[in-house]
This record gives C-alpha cells, structure tokens and sequence, in this order.
C-alpha cells in the first residue's frame, strides 16, 4: 500500500483565471480578514508522486479547518465554503473552495452537489473532490442501493480518478467506505452513534480491510477523522467546523488524499444539516 503508482497529469488550463492575488507565504483570506497564515515549505519533486501531493509524504496528520462567513452567519444566505488544510505545526498546505450553483446551495443546502477545488500554495489544483446532486440520497438504512448514496470522487492530479469514498448502509451509527476506482473497498470508516458534542463522542475511525477482509469490525485501525468542538456560539451560529485527520506517515499518498477527501463528505452530510442545511 506505501508504493505510489505513477499517473499522468493534466495541468491547469492555460489561461485560467486564479481565485486571488497569490502572496508568497500567506494564504487566501475572505475579505476583511489580514493574511498571516504561514505555508509549509514545499518539498522537491518525487518521481510517481502526483505533483503537489508531496507535502503528505512526511505527514501523519492533518487539519482541516472551515472558514468563518459572517455575511452567512447574519443573513442565513448559504454560501461557497473555504477551508485551510494545515500540518500539525499549523503551516497552511492546501486550500480548497467549494464550486456550485448558488440556487442549488440555497434550494438544496447540505445535499447539494459541488466541486471542491484543492490547491497548493502556487494556486495550481492539485487534489478536487466531486459530488453530484442525488434528491434523494442521505438515509443510512437505504444507502445499500447506489441511487441512495452520497459519494464524492478524489481526482489526484485533476483528471485522474484515485479513490471514491461511499456511505454504506448501516441501522444507527454512520459508516462509509474508501474504494478504488474499480469498487474494492481499502478502508471503512465508521461513525459515532451521536455525533453531538454532549454524547462525547465525534470519532470516525478508519479501519484497514487489508488486515481482515472478512470483517469489518476486526479490521486494524489505521486512523481517525475527529471534530473539533469550536465552542457552543461558533457551533450553532457558523460554519466554522474542524476536523483532524490521522493516518499512517507511509500511506500512499493518493490514499492521504482520499481520506482528506472523505472529511468533506462527512461534514456536508452531518455537521452542516446541523447549521440549518446550509453549508
């Protein structure tokens, strides 16, 4: 599982036009807001390493943290949602901007479909994330049939389908799956039966099939997506959601990719139903 496979890769269209005026060792901000965040240094090239992915060679964790909106938070107008993705010594590695249609985000809020584009300091995309629309998608005791399923895919570079992460049926706690493309499944993640902060208990833990393929719940744990408690106000009047990430240091790093990927999954489906259905 630690060996990269080389893929090819597609760079950004020429021409396309960038987010924001990109400022060496600072990161995008919303405005109104100073940018102070510092960058993680980014590593040479490494041959098969999709380019940009090699900031997560040397990590074991990651944090991902949602940008405030206050313009949201005062009128209830859902809009596109931002995230830093840092390191465990707060260096900033990536950032990711929602794409969708904004009568889709104030019509169908949380279920909505998007593209979440993920980029590196140099602005170039080097991880997205997709979901389409699915009406009605979302139950957990229905989501064995794939027309009542949520899933996003995980292209890394852009163009190159590397995982797709699905929610898989289940009575009570949530629990999903990171396949390949092809539809083997290489880990489990299984939710928390509360995901409310007073029920102690905001865990998803990610299990390796490698280990045992005939069991789901005596496969090795290999990582965790935990959220944060931000604080009751920031809780229920924003966005502002958090989650760490865990895995081993020596996973591939188009996996690392994949389970980023699958946070935005679980916090389209849980923690922004939470904020009015809105994310």
């Amino acid at each position: 599982m630690t060996a990269v496979q080389p893929v090819s890769y597609q760079p950004q269209p020429a021409g396309q036009p960038l987010a924001a005026p990109y400022q060496p060792g600072t990161v995008m901000m919303a405005p109104g807001q100073p940018p102070q965040q510092q960058w993680m240094m980014k590593p040479p090239p490494i041959p098969g390493c999709p380019p940009g992915l090699e900031y997560l060679t040397t990590l074991d964790q990651v944090i991902v943290k949602q940008q405030k909106d206050l313009l949201e938070a005062f009128t209830g107008w859902q809009q596109a949602n931002k995230y830093r993705v840092l390191n465990n010594q707060g260096q900033q590695i990536f950032f990711a901007m929602e794409e969708s249609e904004v009568c889709m985000r104030q019509c169908c809020g949380a279920n909505r479909g998007f593209d979440l584009h993920i980029t590196d300091n140099m602005q170039q995309e080097v991880i997205k994330v997709h979901r389409e629309f699915m009406c009605c998608a979302g139950c957990s005791w229905c989501a064995g049939a794939d027309a009542c399923a949520f899933t996003v895919d995980i292209q890394a570079p852009v163009g190159s389908q590397v995982a797709y992460i699905r929610q898989e049926a289940s009575c009570i706690a949530p629990k999903y799956s990171v396949r390949t493309p092809e539809g083997d499944i290489i880990f489990r993640i299984e939710g928390p039966v509360c995901i409310f902060p007073m029920c102690g208990g905001q865990e998803f833990v990610i299990h390796n099939l490698a280990t045992n393929v005939t069991s789901e719940a005596n496969g090795q744990e290999v990582g965790k997506i935990t959220k944060q408690f931000a604080g009751l106000v920031t809780e229920m009047f924003t966005n502002a959601d958090t989650f760490g990430v865990t895995f081993p240091v020596d996973l591939d790093v188009k996996l690392k990719a994949a389970l980023i990927g699958a946070v935005f999954l679980i916090d389209f489906m849980f923690f922004e139903q939470q904020q009015g259905g809105g994310g």
